[in-house]
């Protein structure tokens, strides 16, 4: 039981790390100064950017606060061939439901089909609920 949480927790970190990566999310960082107090006059110099204390080598290797063990570290950033190929479909746009609803059914890929049928079931369940709500 152990290593199944282990490994689950391995492959989460790994694909959190991936996708924060590849969303380029801006992660906060340690940066130096405090924070100003309300209603102070606030000099142009606080205005310019914050220098980070971690170093650009350290942040194009790691993924810099994605670590949420005690006594882990950050993961490291993989080559994309090191990554599954599932992984990468993960930040497809997917066709909103107007768009399936224009094409012919009959004719879309399984993974689009299924995508119909919930935002369908979705869209009628919201419909049902405000009349119910009105009534």
């Amino acid at each position: 039981m152990d290593e199944a949480m282990d490994l689950f927790g391995a492959n989460f970190m790994f694909v959190l790390s991936l996708l924060l990566f590849r969303q380029r999310v801006d992660l906060l960082f340690i940066s130096k100064g405090g924070k100003e107090k309300k209603g102070s006059k606030v000099s142009a110099a606080s205005d310019a950017p914050k220098e980070s204390i971690l170093s650009k080598e350290v942040k194009s290797t790691t993924v810099v606060g994605a670590n949420i063990l005690k006594d882990g570290a950050d993961p490291k950033i993989l080559p994309d061939s090191e990554y599954a190929d599932w992984l990468w479909h993960l930040i497809d746009k997917r066709p909103a439901l107007s768009e399936l609803r224009r094409k012919n059914t009959e004719n879309l890929p399984y993974e689009n089909l299924k995508h119909f049928v919930k935002l369908d079931n979705r869209s009628r369940i919201k419909e049902n609920n405000s009349l119910k709500a009105k009534n």
